[in-house]
């Protein structure tokens, strides 16, 4: 299971970059092709609201990677301080 979890962590690293590329490229078109300022205003909004949720599935992905979600507690008494 942790080799899974791991593998996951890549393909979420990876994912991170590609969502972002591919909703910069998305805005873009949509914008030249109806340049008003409403559609502006709707893209800039995504953009905004959507690359710092791709970045934090980046991060998500690097702690999976490094194996920080190997040992997840069973209980909350298994929680260490």
């Amino acid at each position: 299971m942790n080799t899974i979890k791991r593998f996951a962590g890549m393909v979420w690293i990876l994912m991170g970059p590609a969502a972002i590329f591919y909703l910069i490229k998305t805005a873009s078109e949509e914008i030249t092709k109806k340049p008003v300022l409403d559609t502006k205003i709707q893209w800039i909004v995504f953009v905004i609201i959507f690359i710092p949720i791709a970045i934090g599935l980046m991060i998500f992905g690097w702690f999976a990677l490094k194996g920080a979600y190997d040992r997840l507690p069973k209980s909350s008494a298994d929680l260490e301080d």
